[in-house]
């Protein structure tokens, strides 16, 4: 079925797929940015679902030297103050949320940035001159995380808070890695030759449970996503080496992995500190149908 093309056709109606192969491409896109360099104790971004995962892979890479925290509610901490650069992030601009914390960090005389397509935020922004990064607009917002992430690491470089000057450099490098990796993925490539559909061929009708070291936490955090929104699956996932100090028990053989639930080990490195992890795992259950 999977490799039935003409079936993918008809039932892919939004191009889902189409929009997935494309998302290479949001690495290079530029953005204009009128911020300048900006002197802050803190850094604090709200945002919610796909709108916070760009500032969690930023958290992995390129890494933060002025303290940061994504907020993923309607409030900012309390230690927010002048000196706090907060950075409104809504890929549609209206997120309830991010406008109640927006509220909140201007109260507390917050700098303030925003991140958007469209909406509220970029009404604010343009009405009160607030530095904008605007996103291309016209998809989902889980599908434009890659633009996100590229429009974060733009203002933060321009309001000189980031000391990795080579980040965007990098980032429009890795396009090659990451169309290259696509190709093998794509509704051509038979299941055989495609990971992407031996998982969903491993995963459909069950409820997938993602795990990650912390470098690729976010990545495991994007798959949850994709299998709530596009597959309307529910999905979690943890990462090690919490995993190992409670929820390990909670896969033991007195409570096997059940038959409604799949398990996707493949996100974690294979770093020699994650070794023990994964020795402690073998016997526990199967990983994307193989043992760890």
């Amino acid at each position: 079925m999977i490799d039935d093309l003409k079936y993918i056709h008809n039932t892919d109606k939004s191009d889902a797929l189409g929009v997935a192969e494309k998302q290479p491409s949001q690495l290079l896109e530029k953005f204009q940015i009128n911020i300048n360099k900006i002197e802050a104790n803190n850094i604090v971004l709200a945002g919610m679902g796909g709108s916070a995962l760009a500032a969690a892979i930023t958290s992995s890479w390129p890494g933060h030297d002025t303290p940061f925290e994504i907020i993923r509610g309607y409030s900012v901490p309390n230690y927010v103050n002048q000196k706090t650069l907060f950075i409104a992030s809504s890929y549609s601009g209206n997120t309830e949320e991010t406008l109640a914390a927006l509220q909140e960090a201007e109260k507390k005389q917050a700098q303030i940035a925003v991140i958007a397509s469209g909406g509220q935020l970029v009404e604010i922004a343009s009405q009160k001159g607030y530095p904008l990064a605007k996103l291309p607009g016209s998809l989902q917002p889980r599908y434009a995380v890659f633009y996100a992430l590229k429009a974060l690491i733009t203002l933060l470089n321009s309001a000189e808070l980031i000391n990795n000057h080579s980040a965007l450099e990098d980032l429009e490098k890795a396009t090659d890695f990451v169309n290259t990796s696509v190709k093998s993925w794509l509704p051509t490539v038979p299941t055989k030759n495609n990971l992407a559909k031996q998982i969903a061929k491993e995963v459909i009708g069950k409820s997938a449970v993602i795990y990650a070291g912390p470098l690729l936490g976010p990545a495991a955090y994007k798959w949850k996503i994709s299998f709530n929104e596009n597959a309307k699956l529910v999905a979690w996932c943890n990462q090690f080496p919490e995993f190992n100090h409670n929820e390990f028990i909670g896969w033991s053989k007195s409570q096997p992995i059940s038959p409604m639930q799949s398990l996707i080990f493949d996100l974690i490195l294979k770093a020699p500190e994650l070794t023990r992890d994964l020795k402690c795992l073998k016997g526990c259950f199967l990983v994307s149908g193989r043992h760890p």
